[in-house]
C-alpha cells in the first residue's frame, strides 16, 4: 500500500498513543463513546455478573480492539505523508562537491557552495546544489522527484536540482542556490507545511455521524429502561454492545484516513495542497480559469513554421534560419534549428562549419534584429566544396564565397528588416505580418544581403496534454475559462486551438480577480491556475488557487495548492482526487449506514424476546444464542475497519461520467454489499464460535 518502507513500530506506538480518551474526544467522538463503552464492561465481571468472566473481558478487548484499529488507520495514513518528507530528506546529505578555483579543481563540502561558484559533476555523481549547465551534457536521474525511472537529458543552459544523479555524463555546473534554499528544501518545507485541516462536508459529515450515534444512545438508553420496568433489567454489556453496533463506527473509523489521504495522493503527483478544504473543492469545481501564458502555454516563443517570399522555397528560409542561429543560445534560436532539422531543412556541413567561425550580429532591444555575416578568406580557410549541394539559396551563398563578397543573414521584427534594407514599403509582407499576427504568432522576417528571403513563425505553443485534459473537463461538466493580458487575436488564436469558448483579453490583475467574484456570486466553485504576480489577486479568492511552483513568490503564497511540476496539465488529475475523496467518504459512509442497519437483527431480537417472545421471528439468522451473536457482531464490527483501510487510503476511484450514474454505482456496490456482507459474515462467524464454545456448529 505504501511507497515508502513502513515503520511499523513508529505506526504502531503512534496508534496506541492516539488512543488516549481526550485525544479521540477532540477527533473521533464516535470511537471516544465505543472506549468510554468499553471501559463500562470490567466493573461488570465483579458486580452480579450474568455471564461467564471471559465473555465480558472478550467484549472489552473487542471493543477496544475496534478502538485501535480506528487509531491504527489514522496513523498508517499520517506516516505515510510524513514519509515523503524523510524520503526527500535523503537527498539532503552533504557530498562532497568538485568546485572550480581558476585552474584548479577543489573539493569541498556541498554546503560550503555559493551562489556564482562552478562545479564539476563527474558520471555517477550526485549533483550538490541546484544549478544551470554552463557546459557539457548528461542524462539525470530525477526519479526521488519525478518518480520516473528513465534519466533526463540535460545540455547547457538546462537547470538541474540537488540530490539528482548524473548516470551518463560529464557537466560544468554554475551555482544557483545557496543551501537551504534548494528547489528540494523549498519542496519539503511546503510538505511540511501543508495544513491537514478538516473540509467542510466531512466536519458536516461529522456532526450528522455523532447526531446519530447520540440518537442511538438515547434509543438504547431508553430500551435499557423500558426492559427493566417489566422486570427484564438487561445485561449493561449487551446494551453497550448494541449501541457500538448501531452506531457507524465504520466511517467514523475511517474519517481521518480518508481526509490525509487526500493530501497524501496529491503529494504523490507533486501537488502541494495547503488545505483540506481546497482537495474537498476541487471535487466540486465548477469553472476553472487559466492564464495563458506559461499555464495553458509554454510561456516562450518557438518556430512552427518556414513562409518564403520573392520566388524563395521553404526549404530556402529553413536553411537561413538555421545558419543565422548557429551558435545563439535563446529558447527560440534553439527551436528555429530543430524545426529546421525536423523538415530536413539542415544546411550542408560545408555552411554549418563556415557560419561557426563567421561574425556574429548580437542581438539588442534597440536593433531588434540578430544575424551573421561570412567574411571570406579563403587564404586561411580550411574548408572545402560540398559538391553535394542542390538548394539555390546555398548556391548562392557559395557563389558569393567563390567571389569573395560579403554575406549577411540577418532575422528580427519585419519593421527593423525593412528599415535596415531601406524599403519603406512593402505590401507583400505587410500581408504576411497581419496574417500571422492574426493567429497570435509573432512573425521573423529573414533577409539575405539586401533581399527579402521570408518569415520564420514564432509561437508560444501549448503545454504538453493541456488540450486533452481541458477535453476532460468539458466530459465532466466543468467550463473553462482562459484569461489573458495579451492582445485579442492572440486570446482567440490560443482559445480556439486548445479549445476554449470562454477567454477574455487584455485583462488586469483586477480584471481575474472580478471574474472569480462574478462565478462565486452565482454559486459556482472556482479554481484559478496562474504563476505570475498579477494572478495572485485572482488564486487569493478562487475556492481552489493551484500555482505553478515555476511562479512567483506572491502567486505561490496566495494559492491554496502549489504545482511541483509546473504542469497545468495535471489540473483533470487534482479534480479526480477531490472526487475521488468524495466518493470514497460517499462510498463508506453508504457503507457503513447499510451495515448499521443488518446488525439490527443480530444483538436486537434477543434482548426484545425477552419481553416480547413473537419478536424472536427477527433472528432469521438463526443465530447459536445471545453470546455467540454479541461476539460475531463485534468481532465483524472490528475487523471491517482495518479491511476498509486500503480503500479509504487509496480511495474508491473515480471515472469521468455524470453525478447521476456515480451516485447508482455508489448505491449498488456499497450500500448492497453493505446490507449483505453483514449477514453473511456474522453467520459465518456465529458458527465459528459456537463450534469453539459448544462443540458444534450451529447452523
Amino acid at each position: 500500500m505504501s511507497t515508502y518502507p513502513l515503520n511499523w513500530a513508529k505506526i504502531l506506538t503512534d496508534s496506541i498513543v492516539k488512543m488516549n480518551p481526550l485525544y479521540l474526544f477532540q477527533n473521533n467522538p464516535i470511537m471516544f463513546i465505543t472506549e468510554i463503552g468499553s471501559l463500562f464492561i470490567i466493573p461488570l465481571i465483579f458486580i452480579s455478573p450474568s455471564y461467564p468472566t471471559w465473555f465480558y473481558l472478550s467484549v472489552f478487548l473487542i471493543l477496544l480492539i475496534t478502538v485501535w484499529f480506528s487509531t491504527l488507520s489514522d496513523s498508517l495514513s499520517e506516516y505515510e505523508a510524513k514519509a515523503r518528507v524523510d524520503y526527500l530528506k535523503q537527498f539532503e546529505k552533504t557530498v562532497i562537491a568538485h568546485k572550480i578555483v581558476g585552474d584548479k579543481i577543489v573539493d569541498v563540502k556541498s554546503t560550503d557552495l555559493k551562489i556564482g561558484d562552478y562545479v564539476i559533476v563527474e558520471q555517477g555523481e550526485v549533483i550538490p546544489q541546484d544549478g544551470f549547465i554552463v557546459s557539457g551534457e548528461a542524462f539525470v536521474d530525477e526519479s526521488m522527484l519525478t518518480g520516473e525511472s528513465e534519466p533526463v537529458y540535460k545540455g547547457k543552459g538546462d537547470r538541474v536540482i540537488a540530490g539528482t544523479k548524473v548516470v551518463v555524463g560529464r557537466v560544468k555546473i554554475e551555482v544557483a542556490a545557496e543551501p537551504g534554499k534548494t528547489y528540494l528544501d523549498k519542496m519539503i518545507a511546503l510538505i511540511m507545511s501543508a495544513e491537514r485541516s478538516k473540509m467542510k462536508s466531512e466536519v458536516m459529515l461529522s456532526i450528522f455521524l455523532l447526531g446519530l450515534s447520540l440518537i442511538f444512545l438515547i434509543v438504547v438508553s431508553s430500551l435499557y429502561f423500558i426492559l427493566a420496568a417489566y422486570g427484564r433489567t438487561p445485561d449493561i454489556s449487551l446494551m453497550i454492545s448494541l449501541l457500538v453496533a448501531l452506531m457507524p463506527t465504520t466511517i467514523g473509523g475511517l474519517l481521518p484516513a480518508i481526509r490525509i489521504s487526500g493530501i497524501l495522493r496529491l503529494a504523490k503527483i507533486n501537488v502541494i495542497a495547503k488545505s483540506g478544504r481546497a482537495i474537498e473543492a476541487a471535487g466540486d469545481l465548477d469553472v476553472v480559469i487559466f492564464d495563458k501564458t506559461g499555464t495553458i502555454t509554454e510561456g516562450f516563443r518557438s518556430a512552427v513554421e518556414f513562409i518564403p517570399v520573392y520566388g524563395y522555397s521553404e526549404r530556402d528560409v529553413g536553411i537561413l534560419a538555421y545558419l543565422s542561429s548557429i551558435g545563439d543560445s535563446t529558447i527560440e534560436a534553439k527551436s528555429i534549428i530543430q524545426l529546421a532539422e525536423e523538415k530536413g531543412f539542415k544546411p550542408s556541413r560545408l555552411l554549418i562549419e563556415e557560419a561557426m567561425v563567421a561574425t556574429k550580429i548580437e542581438y539588442t532591444p534597440s536593433k531588434r534584429y540578430s544575424g551573421i555575416v561570412f567574411v571570406w578568406d579563403k587564404s586561411k580557410s580550411v574548408f572545402t566544396e560540398d559538391l553535394t549541394i542542390t538548394s539555390r539559396i546555398e548556391k548562392e551563398i557559395l557563389n558569393m564565397r567563390k567571389l569573395g563578397e560579403r554575406v549577411t543573414i540577418l532575422k528580427g521584427a519585419p519593421d527593423s528588416i525593412l528599415k535596415l534594407l531601406n524599403i519603406t514599403r512593402d505590401p507583400v509582407v505587410e500581408d504576411i505580418v497581419k496574417r500571422i499576427g492574426s493567429r497570435g504568432d509573432t512573425p521573423i522576417l529573414v533577409s539575405l544581403n539586401n533581399k527579402l528571403v521570408g518569415f520564420i513563425v514564432l509561437r508560444d505553443k501549448l503545454k504538453k496534454g493541456i488540450k486533452e485534459k481541458i477535453n476532460e473537463l468539458k466530459i465532466m461538466g466543468i467550463k473553462s475559462v482562459m484569461i489573458t493580458g495579451d492582445n485579442p487575436y492572440t486570446a482567440s488564436s490560443i482559445a480556439k486551438e486548445v479549445g476554449i469558448n470562454d477567454y477574455y483579453a487584455q485583462a488586469k490583475p483586477e480584471d481575474k480577480l472580478h471574474l472569480v467574484e462574478n462565478y462565486q456570486r452565482d454559486g459556482l466553485i472556482v479554481a484559478v491556475m496562474g504563476d505570475g504576480t498579477n494572478d495572485a489577486p485572482a488564486l487569493a479568492k478562487a475556492d481552489v488557487g493551484i500555482a505553478m511552483h515555476t511562479g512567483t513568490a506572491p502567486a505561490k503564497e496566495a494559492a491554496n495548492m502549489i504545482d511541483l511540476d509546473s504542469n497545468p496539465s495535471k489540473i483533470v488529475e487534482i479534480i479526480k482526487v477531490g472526487k475521488s475523496i468524495l466518493t470514497t467518504r460517499g462510498s463508506i459512509t453508504t457503507f457503513s449506514i447499510m451495515n448499521d442497519i443488518a446488525k439490527y437483527f443480530t444483538i436486537l431480537p434477543f434482548i426484545l424476546s425477552s419481553i416480547i417472545p413473537q419478536a424472536n421471528f427477527l433472528n432469521f439468522l438463526r443465530l447459536h444464542n445471545l453470546i455467540t451473536a454479541v461476539l460475531a457482531t463485534m468481532v465483524f464490527n472490528a475487523i471491517i475497519i482495518p479491511l476498509l483501510i486500503p480503500l479509504a487510503v487509496r480511495g474508491a476511484g473515480f471515472k469521468v461520467t455524470n453525478t447521476k450514474s456515480l451516485l447508482l454505482r455508489n448505491l449498488i456496490l456499497y450500500g448492497l454489499t453493505g446490507a449483505v456482507l453483514p449477514f453473511i459474515a456474522i453467520k459465518l462467524l456465529d458458527i465459528f464460535f459456537s463450534w469453539i464454545l459448544y462443540g458444534e456448529a450451529y447452523w
